[in-house]
């Protein structure tokens, strides 16, 4: 697998036992917040440390591995590929997240391949321990059932997404779902930092320069203003109705 090995957590390079130390803690990651400290150092003794570069390839769609990673510090991307080769983002994970749950649990391949967005230092759990762990934890048992059905809803989302909006407008749901309230402004809504156009084109299914032009059309059409890395959506209700009217015509045409 790509990345720099760490020794394993628990195993010098001489093969000798001992605790972690340092940065070799999981205290962070909130699957295991429940455990207490005896517990969550039986995980970290099973786990092997790694850390990888910002770009670097963490797992493959095809790989046969079932482990699952904690992210210690850092992020990754969770995506997958079309027919075409067009790269698709399914979700970022941020530090104190964990993935690769999925081929843990059900024992088949990835379902998709994950890069590291930055800088990153994973802690990976094999399979047997993950299993031994839902077993004798309930707690975090609970809370990878939650995650599982969080993962369904947002691919049902996606799912109608794709039938339902064109690609106009499913960047535009991406703006909306990466807008906040402005806290200067009341009612006001600003995109902080606003990522790269390619980012928002994996997320929405689309190319680069679609999400180019719909940006350009929203700031000359005066919905959408900027300053310096801050983006202000002056017109949010249209960007909204603008998703509404396609799914209906949607709707229409397939009813």
């Amino acid at each position: 697998m790509a990345g720099q090995s760490d020794n394993l957590a628990g195993v010098t390079s001489a093969g000798k036992a001992r605790p972690p130390q340092g940065p070799d803690s999981l205290e962070r990651i909130e699957l295991l917040a429940d455990l207490t400290p005896a517990a969550r150092l039986e995980v970290e003794r099973a786990c092997q440390w790694r850390r990888f570069a910002a770009g670097e390839q963490i797992l493959d769609r095809n790989s046969d591995s079932r482990d699952v990673y904690f992210v210690v510090d850092g992020s990754v991307e969770v995506v997958n590929f079309s027919g075409n080769g067009r790269e698709i983002s399914y979700a970022i994970v941020q530090a104190g997240g964990y993935f690769g749950e999925i081929a843990a649990i059900d024992g088949e391949r990835r379902s998709a391949s994950v890069m590291a967005q930055t800088a990153c230092r994973l802690a990976a759990l094999p399979p047997k321990a993950f299993e031994a762990l839902l077993a004798r934890e309930p707690s975090v048992s609970l809370k990878v059932m939650r995650r599982l059905a969080v993962i369904i809803r947002a691919n049902n989302e996606r799912i109608m997404d794709l039938a339902t909006l064109g690609a106009i407008q499913r960047v535009y749901r991406e703006l909306l779902k990466l807008a906040r309230p402005d806290p200067i402004n009341a009612g006001g809504w600003l995109i902080y930092p606003m990522p790269k156009q390619h980012e928002i084109a994996r997320r929405a299914a689309t190319t680069r320069e679609t999400v180019a032009r719909v940006l350009a059309n929203l700031l000359h059409g005066g919905q959408m203003t900027r300053r310096d890395k801050t983006y202000y959506l002056t017109d949010r209700a249209a960007l909204e109705q603008a998703i509404v009217r396609l799914d209906v015509r949607q709707q229409a045409s397939l009813g």
